[in-house]
């Protein structure tokens, strides 16, 4: 029996996902966090199977494919003969300094932050709650990530092995543990840096918005580096819990209440 390269990195993200929920519950950042913590079903149901299900058929079927076929591309150079590691790292870097910026320009433009907010909202960051991202977010950034891929004709290998590795990293710097990669942090990016990152401190809101390099954030100026924990996660002002309720919220705030009380530190 043989597996395609689709089905094995989907295996290796199962088990990937497995291992980061062991280290969280074994070596947890914050104590007392539950495995089924306030949100927990919004993240999964919601987000990591619904919304994932029905974007990835709006971005290649609807997005991706019509440009790919209604405008000529010769002139874009080529790199199929490429290795394939080489181009899976050529698309890891080159997205990975887009979305640094991407994502720095949201946390400083009032309409683009109202895509990302959702992203903030958990007050309990673990393993999952990095899919909590709204939709025009997803659009955006995956469709700048996917079209390129094919459009340089990389090898079809090269897109479930970038999702494999996305969905690893995105687990990973979110999860609740306390793993650290030593003096390689300031190369990869971990959740040491990128659990500040979703803090509910003023220090951080622009800082530390890399997501799998963090020399991206030392080379501009933008790394937050403590030995301190944490006091307050998620956002200074309330935000809805329905995920309907989430995606509506970016277009029309029906309300808008600062959070009165300090969060529960939960070290």
């Amino acid at each position: 029996m043989t597996f395609s390269v689709t089905q094995i990195c989907s295996l290796l993200l199962i088990v990937g996902a497995i291992t980061i929920i062991y280290l969280e519950r074994k070596f947890p950042y914050r104590r007392g966090i539950p495995f089924f913590r306030d949100g927990f079903w919004t993240d999964v149901i919601g987000y990591t199977i619904i919304q994932s299900f029905l974007l990835k058929i709006v971005i290649f079927d609807y997005i991706i494919l019509p440009i790919q076929g209604r405008m000529t591309w010769d002139l874009l150079p080529q790199i199929s003969a490429w290795p394939i590691a080489l181009q899976v790292l050529f698309f890891l870097v080159t997205h990975d300094f887009y979305i640094y910026w991407f994502h720095r320009w949201q946390h400083a433009n009032k309409f683009l932050w109202r895509t990302h907010e959702a992203h903030h909202s958990n007050e309990q960051v673990d393993w999952i709650a990095g899919m909590r991202s709204h939709a025009l977010e997803i659009i955006v950034n995956q469709t700048i990530e996917f079209l390129p891929i094919i459009l340089l004709g990389a090898d079809p290998a090269v897109i479930p092995i970038k999702g494999l590795i996305d969905g690893l990293w995105g687990m990973l710097i979110h999860a609740n543990t306390r793993l650290s990669f030593g003096k390689l942090k300031y190369i990869f990016n971990g959740p040491e840096f990128h659990l500040w990152h979703h803090a509910d401190h003023e220090e951080v809101f622009y800082a530390n918005f890399a997501t799998k390099f963090s020399f991206w954030d030392a080379i501009f100026g933008t790394l937050y580096e403590t030995s301190k924990k944490p006091t307050q996660w998620g956002l200074y002002y309330e935000f809805p819990k329905n995920y309907f309720a989430q995606h509506l919220y970016a277009l029309y705030r029906w309300s808008f209440k600062p959070k009165t009380k300090p969060l529960k530190n939960d070290q």
